[in-house]
């Protein structure tokens, strides 16, 4: 079904295999930025074995929206964590109505 994305999609889109730097790069932000979103919580990298955070397109795309509110709009680090609160929120009710 086209608009729809299928489970393989979103299980790539979640595979975490970046390292850090490399997915600085790919948001465009700095390491230690990184670093900073995961202390305050907007942020949450899968870690490997040896304690190493490995990024996924999900988490860059995240990293993205955070710079975008943050440069563009001006909303603060904790406005952010509000936002993204209450959109985690949204999507949980609305999968218990899609289960309902």
């Amino acid at each position: 079904m086209k608009g729809t994305p299928d489970r393989r999609d979103e299980r790539t889109e979640e595979r975490a295999v970046y390292i850090i730097s490399v997915a600085a790069e790919r948001a465009g932000a700095h390491p230690q930025t990184l670093r900073m979103y995961e202390r305050r919580g907007l942020l949450a990298p899968k870690r490997t074995s040896g304690n190493t955070r490995r990024y996924s397109e999900r988490d860059i795309a995240r990293i993205q929206m955070i710079q975008e509110l943050t440069r563009r709009d001006g909303v603060s680090l904790a406005g952010v964590k509000l936002l993204i609160e209450m959109r985690e929120q949204g999507q949980d009710t609305q999968r218990a109505f899609e289960d309902f």
